[in-house]
């Protein structure tokens, strides 16, 4: 690695300094003509060095619960490689669906081929894989720099434009789903195990082949075309191909009843905001034709000194967030509550919190000039017609929207997020079993995610201590590791494993599907599906972990602290794979595919 120069620290951090300007310009409304101190300062984009431990002194604290009787310990691995493809970009469809480069942070995927923020159902289960096995799931992570302060080279950022191009096309037109038949199957005996994935597979080709027939035959026919040359048909398939897999587990154990109700599919617009479903047939919910818009901050901002300017910025950009999540739950939330929902749930909220960012800003430049007074005049935001901008509807102030975050540059580094990316050296993707039972299988389409990849302002309710040493997983930290020599730094991401039986997301991505309880239960009404495990292994040098020079990407205003480490996932697996799985794991056998 090139030798530490002040000549590269201060040429790199000018780099990133006029990122950071292009970012806030774009987000909407700080000056030009404010500065970002000295570039020759290099504390903007390191990792505070109080953020690392040595491996040692962290006390063992990963046990895993006893395992009851009738427990399910089998595990199901996937081989999908180490994103040897260099798919890179900072979106997030399963936690801010359709803001383009809205996670500030780069993420590393391995998987489905397109993942973008505008993925939406039909253009994940389109796209090619990078697992072995057919499996087209997303999984995917903030990516893991080493920033010694020199030029680090990365691969050349590839451009997502035509797979973005793609989902919007996907998501343009209607899509038919149907409910889930794989997760409502009983423990299927081994002698019809075959016969059960051939019919698996066969029930998504029939709904391959009705969405093929939908797009062929668009404008046919009169109002009731679609239902009785397309969702009649499939139907009757469906009853044939379901009633064959209940015959073949009678066969040999009690034949599975009611499940002809599982047949009927229906016709779903898709939404735009990436097509991110909250139920468990897989539809979206109808895109959003308002937005909300709130006032502009920044332009009525006196002069920052310098000693308020970190402040200021980080809150600026809370603004830009917290719009950002507001028309994410205005899309989620359409047509749920009374004629006051949106007041009460939502822009009631939003005032609250801009009221007690406004005032942070406030006394930040009171410290050392004149506070500014009547900002909270700029906190109430209002519910008005939004425009088509590719989802990235929010912005401290002003009407109209703001132009999409900016993406990585040419070496695809973004602002406050620069190093050379480290390609995990071993990426393991293990789906477990339940401590308490059996489990039962995952429907397509379920998005998950650990961990939170903003505590400084969710706090640490859902953040997960993730970081280790090889040989040294039964002690994890949300500090980086300095591992002992012959040990290598390790990310371990345990997902949530309870699911609510009825959908795929919820508004806050996380309701649908929670964590069991320390004993490895599942609360009531939840049924515990294959937990996936994520680990991910680095050839970190040693003295660059004695240096602290390594880093996980996060959004600016977390400041690189390991502890805002998380990991998503999207269930795109066939059927039939998702059988597997689950028949692996129930048999407590050990699979790999």
């Amino acid at each position: 690695m090139p030798g530490n120069t002040g000549k590269h620290r201060i040429s790199r951090r000018t780099k990133i300094a006029t990122g950071v300007l292009a970012l806030a310009v774009a987000a909407g409304g700080i000056a030009v003509s404010t500065t970002f101190g000295d570039p020759g300062q290099a504390s903007a984009d390191e990792a505070d060095p109080a953020l690392y431990i040595d491996i040692l002194k962290v006390a063992p604290n990963n046990a895993e619960p006893a395992n009851a009787r009738g427990a399910s310990t089998g595990t199901f691995t996937v081989d999908c490689g180490r994103n040897e493809n260099q798919h890179f970009n900072p979106d997030n469809f399963v936690a801010q669906p359709g803001i383009r480069n809205g996670a500030q942070h780069l993420h590393d995927y391995v998987g489905n081929l397109s993942s973008n923020a505008d993925s939406n159902n039909k253009s994940l289960d389109a796209a090619g894989t990078t697992c072995k096995n057919g499996d087209k799931s997303a999984y995917f992570w903030p990516v893991v720099r080493i920033d010694t302060g020199d030029e680090e080279k990365n691969p050349p950022a590839k451009s997502p434009d035509g797979d973005r191009d793609q989902a919007a096309q996907d998501a343009a037109s209607p899509v038919i789903t149907c409910p889930d038949v794989a997760s409502k199957l009983p423990d299927v005996p081994d002698s019809a195990m075959a016969e059960v994935n051939r019919n698996l597979d066969l029930l998504d080709t029939q709904i391959d082949e009705a969405n093929k027939r939908l797009i062929s035959t668009r404008g046919q026919g009169g109002p009731n075309f679609v239902q009785n040359a397309i969702l009649g048909p499939l139907k009757d398939k469906r009853v044939a191909t379901i009633d064959r897999m209940a015959i073949a587990i009678g066969r040999t154990a009690a034949k599975p009843q009611g499940l002809d109700a599982l047949a009927p599919c229906a016709l779903k617009e898709q939404a735009g905001t990436g097509g991110n479903p909250v139920s468990n047939g897989g539809g979206a919910p109808a895109g959003a034709a308002q937005q909300i818009t709130c006032p502009d901050v920044a332009s009525k901002l006196p002069a920052v000194p310098a000693s308020a300017k970190a402040e200021v910025d980080r809150n600026l950009q809370l603004l830009n967030t917290q719009i950002q999540e507001a028309n994410q739950r205005l899309v989620s939330t359409q047509g749920q509550g009374g004629p006051n929902f949106v007041q009460n749930a939502i822009l009631g909220p939003l005032k609250d919190k801009r009221v007690a960012t406004i005032d942070r800003m406030a006394i930040a430049i009171g410290r050392t000039a004149a506070r500014p007074q009547g900002l909270d005049a700029l906190a109430p935001c209002s519910l008005g017609q939004g425009g088509n901008n590719g989802g990235n509807n929010g912005n401290n102030g002003g009407a109209t929207a703001t132009p999409p975050l900016p993406g990585p540059d040419a070496n695809n580094e973004l602002p406050e997020n620069d190093g050379e990316i480290q390609r995990p050296a071993k990426v393991g993707i293990t789906f477990r079993g339940s401590a308490a039972g059996q489990v039962v299988a995952m429907p397509k389409f379920l998005r998950a995610l650990t961990g939170d990849a903003k505590p400084s302002i969710n706090g640490a309710k859902n953040t997960r201590a993730a970081w280790t040493c090889t040989g040294f997983e039964n002690r994890l930290t949300d500090k980086y590791p300095i591992c002992p020599q012959g040990s290598k730094v390790e990310r371990i991401h345990n997902f949530p494993s309870c699911w609510d039986g009825k959908n795929t997301d919820s508004a806050n991505h996380r309701t649908h599907i929670v964590f069991p309880d320390k004993n490895g239960r599942c609360g009531a009404g939840f049924k515990a599906v294959p937990q996936l495990r994520i680990t991910l292994v680095y050839d970190i040098p040693h003295d660059i972990q004695v240096k602290k020079q390594y880093k996980v990407d996060s959004f600016p205003s977390e400041k690189h602290n390991p502890l805002s480490d998380h990991d998503d996932f999207a269930n795109v697996m066939s059927q039939s794979i998702m059988n597997q799985v689950v028949n692996c794991i129930n048999r407590n056998k050990t699979c790999n595919a």
